[in-house]
């Protein structure tokens, strides 16, 4: 049985409601001689407080129940020291039987008019207050995992006071760990991940809305053999921003793929790993509406860890960006970016002649091991070792993620592990936290530690994340070479640019993976990388922040960008002018000058923030998402990195990976909250390059080449990319020749007279 709750319509429901709340059933309620007059004030009164809420309830589309909410603290419960913060008040009536009664049906209304309460995240705890003489009622409540706390006067009746906390109520109802998988709360992921589907489809040119010309800001899309209609607005570089709450019908994130899917060019061999993203994108959305509602005003002034656990949408362009495909639902909470826990990493050691450490400069073997484990750690690792008649000195340490060792080092390694080829040496001392790239890991316990980069062999947004021992074997060169480029370049100094290199790389090459013909994901699973922390080089008064914490918003809509610039002493524009000199300008500036591109989008950049503003900025995650598009000489260890590209898609660098995959979403925030228009947004990005360019005569030439501000830019696209091939979206090794195309787009920054 199918049931739903929906707001009472009193015009319409005004017999039905007085037939109800009348009926001899319903001698609690205390309508029983109420004339049709009176049920029309009662619950007209009822609908206009701010502070009350009645809903009718359906069974299979069937008027079957009723059900009110209220604040008790503006109830006549109100002042009574039980309540507390979170209180939601509630009252339900199961309509009498126009025929047989059906067995159980008064506990399935019970339920969902729970759920329906704890569907607000805010919701902490369910109060009700029925008339102590009611035995029936009050054995419904505590089945349904209420206290009794006292009996207390009230108008008409002696009530007895219940309350029932959220995790009384899913522990009566045996929801457990799935306590997130509800009705509403998949109905809210839903509407919010066709939202985005429908607007980075169409900002791709995969969906073209068609206007309702009769209902301006109403668009509708056509897919397959259904139809949604859906409020929008448009903003610069075809960026949507679509109402969940407005599309109609209501939708079904999956059904809505598979429809659209011929339209997609997904092959039919692919879709169903798409949909199984897709659905995980769900599940993880639920659990974070259940679990992770963190308002943006308690984000202001948070730690680094704290801001990056509640980032919640992950990557901004891509529909299905929380796949995880291996994941069980133990390993979402153990190991889920979002889940917030803490991680003691494994270590095994690695047979020295069967893999490769590779450092960076001024790294010995003996000082990273000495800074990263403690030499109570090192010496049981060495115990470890020598129980098992080894010498420590014929094994280096390698970090690993727990997932990986249980599920793909202890099983589709066990020869190597027998062979003590490989040797579990037991979790590290130190607590860690998945970043949003859920595959590095933050050190808690010692933040100024380095960050570890792990080989993780899930599924997750177009790739299986592993980590290549033979790719990684030149990432510290690489590193060393971009990290003193960019500290002898006086631009690049002057706006605190700088980056976070990757000291260290470590791979296994002993199995027999190794020794097949061709390349294969089994040669990525056992490798990790160590990158430098942020904390040892902040000044006093500065914090870090991912970049992608700036397009966060929060379960209500609230934008944690917006309450920073609140929070500030500085004005919008100032804001955006000190964010862009942090962010852009020296990415301008690296191509102009060096012909160099990183891959910045938001979780590769830390903002270094100081009064709630950016003031610079770190780069990081080098080694695989950095190239060089010219002739500059490179020694022979980096020479991985040059590239050759078309000089419009050399521009892609900024429009693509900065334009389109950072500011459009930054520009459309600000100009949708009423902080700043996205016009005065987009001239400030204009400014600030044609501000380098003025202070930089010497790199005209490159500025020319480049042309930054042309009408007009190539419409690089991401999700085509993943929708053509869902489990490898492109060639890490040659990422250019994997671009997709779906034309042009305006450029919001071009020179004022070219617009």
């Amino acid at each position: 049985m199918r049931l739903t709750i929906e707001p009472l319509d009193l015009q319409r429901d005004l017999d039905l409601l007085h037939g109800w709340v009348t009926h001899p059933r319903s001698v609690f309620w205390m309508m029983q001689g109420a004339s049709l007059a009176d049920v029309r004030k009662e619950y007209g009164d009822i609908l206009a407080n701010p502070h009350h809420d009645a809903f009718l309830g359906r069974a299979d589309g069937r008027p079957a129940f009723l059900v009110e909410t209220y604040d008790p603290a503006h109830s006549v419960l109100a002042g009574r020291p039980e309540l507390a913060a979170g209180d939601l008040g509630m009252h339900v009536l199961v309509a009498p039987p126009d025929g047989a009664p059906v067995a159980g049906f008064t506990p399935q209304v019970f339920a969902a008019v729970m759920e329906h309460c704890f569907a607000d995240p805010s919701v902490r705890r369910v109060v009700v207050e029925p008339d102590a003489g009611n035995a029936a009622i009050r054995r419904k409540n505590v089945d349904a995992g209420f206290v009794e706390l006292l009996e207390v006067p009230l108008p008409g009746k002696t009530a007895m006071l219940s309350a029932c906390t959220r995790e009384a109520y899913e522990a009566a109802a045996g929801l457990g760990a799935v306590a997130h998988l509800t009705p509403a709360l998949m109905e809210r992921a839903h509407r919010h991940l066709v939202a985005k589907a429908i607007a980075e489809y169409s900002h791709e040119r995969l969906l073209a809305p068609v206007a309702d010309p009769e209902r301006p800001g109403w668009w509708t899309v056509t897919a397959g053999p259904s139809s949604y209609s859906f409020s929008a607005r448009r903003h610069a570089l075809e960026h949507w921003v679509v109402d969940p709450a407005s599309i109609a019908p209501m939708p079904d994130a999956q059904v809505f793929v598979a429809e659209l899917a011929p339209v997609l060019g997904i092959p039919d061999s692919l879709l169903p790993v798409y949909l199984e993203e897709i659905a995980s994108t769900l599940a993880a959305a639920a659990w974070k509406l259940r679990h992770r509602r963190v308002p943006v005003t308690d984000l202001v002034d948070a730690s680094y860890q704290e801001i990056e656990a509640a980032m919640t949408e992950g990557h901004p362009a891509f529909v299905a960006n929380n796949g995880r495909i291996g994941f069980g639902l133990d390993d979402y909470t153990a190991f889920a970016p979002e889940a917030g826990a803490t991680v003691r990493l494994h270590w095994v050691g690695a047979r020295r002649d069967l893999s490769r450490l590779t450092l960076g400069e001024g790294l010995t073997e003996q000082s990273l091991y000495a800074g990263e484990l403690a030499p109570l750690t090192r010496d049981r690792f060495a115990g470890r070792l020598r129980a098992l008649g080894l010498d420590p000195a014929d094994y280096l340490y390698l970090p690993v993620h727990p997932w990986q060792w249980t599920n793909k080092l202890a099983i589709t390694f066990a020869p190597d592990v027998a062979r003590r080829d490989l040797v579990h040496l037991g979790e590290g001392d130190d607590e860690h936290q998945a970043q949003q790239s859920i595959r590095t890991f933050f050190n808690r316990s010692r933040p100024e530690r380095h960050y570890v980069k792990t080989a993780l062999a899930i599924q997750n947004m177009g790739f299986l994340r592993g980590l290549s021992p033979a790719y990684m074997a030149a990432t510290p060169a690489i590193n060393d070479w971009v990290a003193a480029t960019v500290e002898a370049d006086a631009e690049l100094r002057s706006c605190g640019f700088s980056v976070l290199r990757e000291l260290a790389a470590i791979g296994y090459t002993g199995d027999a993976f190794h020794r097949t013909a061709g390349p294969s994901a089994h040669r990525k699973m056992i490798a990790a990388l160590w990158r430098e922390s942020p904390v040892p080089q902040l000044a006093e008064g500065e914090r870090p922040m991912t970049m992608a914490a700036l397009l966060h918003r929060d379960a209500d809509g609230d934008a944690l960008v917006t309450a920073l610039i609140k929070e500030s002493s500085l004005d919008a524009d100032a804001w955006v002018r000190s964010y862009l000199r942090a962010y852009l300008r020296p990415l301008v500036h690296c191509l102009y000058a060096y012909d160099l591109a990183f891959m910045p989008h938001g979780e590769n950049l830390v903002l270094v923030m100081a009064d709630h503003a950016p003031v610079r900025a770190f780069m990081k995650d080098i080694g695989e998402e950095v190239a060089v598009m010219g002739e500059l000489p490179l020694p022979a260890e980096v020479e991985r990195i040059r590239g050759t590209f078309p000089e419009d898609v050399m521009a892609l660098a900024i429009h693509t990976d900065v334009f389109d995959g950072v500011l459009r979403f930054v520009a459309a925030i600000l100009d949708e909250d009423g902080v700043l228009p996205e016009e005065e947004f987009w001239a400030l990005v204009r400014a600030t390059i044609e501000e380098h360019a003025a202070d930089h005569p010497e790199l005209a030439a490159a500025a020319a080449r480049y042309d930054l501000l042309r009408p007009d830019f190539l419409h690089s696209c991401l999700n085509r990319l993943q929708l053509r091939n869902t489990l490898q979206m492109v060639d890490i090794t040659d990422q250019a020749q994997s671009l997709m195309f779906a034309g042009t787009l305006r450029n919001p920054a071009a020179r004022q007279e070219t617009r």
